[in-house]
């Protein structure tokens, strides 16, 4: 195993990957925001601060549930779900935004910019942008806000105002591409509220900083319910900042499994899927070095998923790091085993998931069949499928390829 890439070095790397590929004048506006993270996550008042609004705020710790009739239907390893799908705003996306929101207050901005794909990431900026009384822009590919409606509207009644993007496939990649670009025009009254681990240094650090709270949990829980830790960790990864949040404080564990469920969409064969590391090569992509779906000229390509929050061509840097040195493992879950782990969940524990989580669920119970039962693994539940309802029930009126949990009627 190469070295274990456990933080961006001094040039924001991670091994190979990572990096600041941008025009001067915002190398100087990072820089910047690099020094104040350093001194803010170092300073007792700026923590604290965060701390309390995770608590009273946010609503963590967020539980472990012992999924005991997904268990019954695995027929192997324990499953556990960590409910970030519980947090205010219904998703893990505003563990980071708190932080960075506090941490944008902190350098004097005024107005915060964030792009999103499933819309979590929009509304939990919304609703920083609100708890701070700042303004707030949110750029969505068109796309994306016909499939999740139901978050634009709670953008808007948040106070946001969300930007239609009609560029290339009008979706997550097209999304980071315009908000980079109004930020650029306003850097210093501005803050770019990046929602995963990806981009320019210092970004994928900070946001795995933020979401690492999920992993400081999960380990303690786990010693509490097991005595031990987990088996195996599984997460949904597009951008991957849920993945590498749980991640982060078992890397230096090698007993426990790190999994990474990457979107295989309508199958690798077809090329509709947005499975980075299983089928991409590194690249740059928004600022930073890491696997890309791209041509033979470095050009991204158009990419898909039935989860909004997953059609990103790119991955975070740190995971293509663990990837390399072979500390992760990442894998595929197409649209109908989403689907079907999405019905199924629904059915057996009366928890609707988001579409992004199914395809971690949709893995896991393919691992917990191949264990024993004295085993048990954790999946990241990253969000709540209140958003995706609408999509879904069209997506089942249309499709006869997705089977029905045991014992239920389709949507």
């Amino acid at each position: 195993m190469n070295t274990l890439p456990l933080h961006a070095d001094a040039n924001g790397y991670f091994g190979a990957y990572g990096g600041q590929y941008v025009p001067p004048q915002l190398k100087t506006i990072l820089d910047r925001l690099d020094t104040a993270f350093q001194e803010a996550v170092n300073d007792p008042a700026f923590t604290g601060e965060m701390d309390r609004l995770l608590r009273d705020y946010v609503g963590r710790p967020s539980p472990l549930y012992r999924a005991d009739r997904l268990t019954a239907y695995a027929a192997g390893a324990r499953i556990y779900l960590k409910r970030e799908d519980l947090n205010h705003t219904g998703a893990h996306k505003i563990n980071n935004t708190i932080g960075q929101g506090l941490l944008a207050r902190r350098m004097g901005a005024s107005r915060l910019i964030a792009e999103t794909g499933a819309g979590q990431h929009g509304v939990a900026t919304a609703t920083v942008a609100a708890l701070l009384g700042m303004g707030c822009d949110i750029y969505m590919g068109a796309e994306d806000m016909r499939r999740q409606h139901l978050n634009v509207v709670r953008m808007e009644l948040l106070g946001a105002c969300v930007h239609s993007v009609t560029d290339g496939l009008a979706t997550l990649k097209d999304a980071v591409d315009a908000a980079l670009g109004a930020w650029a025009t306003d850097p210093e009254a501005s803050f770019y509220l990046l929602g995963s681990a990806v981009g320019p240094h210092p970004y994928p650090e900070v946001v795995r900083t933020f979401q690492s709270v999920i992993g400081r949990e999960a380990r303690a829980q786990a010693l509490q319910a097991e005595g031990r830790l987990p088996d195996a960790l599984v997460a949904c990864v597009g951008g991957g900042s849920n993945a590498i949040g749980l991640f982060a404080d078992f890397l230096e564990n090698e007993d426990v499994a790190l999994v990474g469920v990457e979107p295989a969409g309508k199958g690798l064969a077809t090329g509709l899927h947005a499975a980075t590391m299983t089928a991409g090569h590194p690249e740059v992509i928004h600022g930073m070095r890491t696997y890309v779906l791209a041509d033979d000229k470095g050009n991204p390509t158009p990419c898909y998923s039935v989860a909004a929050g997953l059609d990103y061509p790119g991955v975070g840097p740190q995971h293509a790091a663990l990837r390399d040195c072979g500390r992760a493992t990442y894998v595929t879950a197409t649209d109908t085993e989403a689907l079907e782990a999405f019905v199924l969940l629904s059915h057996l524990e009366g928890i609707v998931p988001a579409l992004e989580s199914s395809h971690a669920i949709a893995y896991a119970l393919r691992l917990a069949s191949t264990m024993r039962p004295d085993q048990f693994i954790i999946v990241n539940l990253s969000g709540r499928g209140d958003k995706d309802v609408d999509e879904v029930t069209r997506l089942l009126d249309i499709r006869k390829d997705v089977a029905v949990a045991p014992g239920g009627c389709p949507l």
